[in-house]
């Protein structure tokens, strides 16, 4: 039975990258007597998000179950919205917690808010200022940024800007990213990588699956992994393809049947952990990944024009590069044929955190609901 003492905290996962960013969160609230954790998920990325649930041993409370084929921005946002709003009616919770930049947690603040329930946003304050890109994620941001009572901004840059639209500075606390958190520690297990590479050859990774990256960008991006294929023998490929249509056929259309390009489902978070483990050089359009490489001194080509994660940019372990294939081209055959620009680049050591921002976020929850 719950004591009067203890807090309610509703921790939304949805996606597999808000699922690992939030696990860390969710471990430390289940280490802390004042705290009774309740993890919802939305049924999105549903195999993913359980793979890595059962690493870090959580389960889920409640499945929304809210994902359907095919299915419109509009149409999600409605099914959250009826799906949420019965479980905050019924369930007596002090505090609600998202995590990151998608339509679910856009949804689930504005649900909480309309409930009055205070809202934590762990990793608050990413911006590109443009709100078409990434879309729909910069909005899902703002929006989001709107209702929330405590902001738990990754570094001191996503806490200025946050500061620059007015959030009360009280409100703003900077606690390092919980992916941190979450990779070293599955990267200090002694885990098998899942895939079969040679240890003859050097590893490049890659993903690309946003949005931003539909049509003509991913045929750029297939372009450009083809041309870096033919010229650099020494080199092996592996790219796990994300299922959504609008990437996995133009890229199977592209890449299918090269030699050293293996092109692989989703990996499991463990498995791709290892895979940067292992890899020389990594290609991404990822935010996650640009988080979690440098902290594995892996240099990293990001596959965008702009990036609201600008401070691994700014320390020099990752380069923007856009979807364009003479740039991809001529970066990536630069860090595999200059042996400095590759050091420079390969610096172990992450702006992001040093792996203890879950124990912050729940500190300052603890002390909020004693307030």
């Amino acid at each position: 039975m719950t004591q009067r003492n203890t807090k309610r905290v509703l921790c939304l996962v949805g996606t597999r990258p808000e699922c690992i960013k939030m696990a860390p969160v969710i471990k430390a609230l289940q280490q802390e007597s004042w705290a009774e954790p309740v993890v919802v998920s939305t049924g999105q990325h549903r195999e993913m998000v359980q793979q890595v649930l059962s690493l870090f041993n959580i389960r889920v409370d409640h499945d929304l179950d809210v994902m359907v084929p095919n299915q419109t921005l509009s149409g999600l946002s409605s099914k959250i919205f009826a799906k949420l709003d019965p479980l905050l009616t019924a369930e007596n919770f002090d505090l609600v917690l998202v995590q990151g930049d998608t339509t679910s947690v856009m949804v689930a603040a504005l649900a909480a808010f309309y409930h009055r329930i205070p809202i934590g946003h762990v990793e608050a304050g990413l911006r590109t200022h443009d709100i078409e890109r990434p879309f729909p994620e910069e909005l899902n941001r703002v929006v989001t940024g709107l209702v929330t009572q405590l902001h738990f901004a990754p570094t001191v840059r996503a806490r200025e800007n946050l500061l620059r639209e007015g959030k009360p500075a009280h409100s703003v606390h900077v606690t390092g990213n919980t992916v941190v958190d979450a990779l070293l520690d599955v990267a200090g297990r002694d885990l098998p990588c899942g895939f079969p590479t040679s240890p003859d050859r050097r590893l490049i990774l890659m993903t690309a699956h946003r949005r931003e990256n539909f049509g003509q960008p991913i045929l750029e991006i297939c372009a450009a992994l083809r041309e870096i294929h033919d010229r650099f023998p020494d080199l092996e490929f592996v790219y796990p393809v994300h299922p959504n249509p609008n990437i996995r056929e133009p890229v199977y259309a592209a890449l299918e049947g090269l030699e050293r390009v293996h092109l692989i489902a989703p990996a499991d978070y463990e498995a791709l952990i290892m895979l940067m483990k292992r890899s020389t050089l990594i290609l991404t359009d990822s935010g996650g990944i640009q988080e979690e490489a440098p902290a594995l001194g892996k240099p990293v080509l990001v596959l965008r024009d702009e990036t609201e994660r600008p401070e691994a940019v700014e320390a020099g372990v990752a380069k923007l590069v856009g979807a364009r294939r003479e740039r991809i081209v001529a970066e990536a055959a630069r860090l595999l044929t200059d042996e400095a620009a590759y050091s420079a680049m390969a610096r172990a050591g992450s702006p992001y955190g040093d792996g203890t921002a879950a124990r912050r976020i729940v500190a300052i929850c603890n002390e909020f609901l004693l307030r």
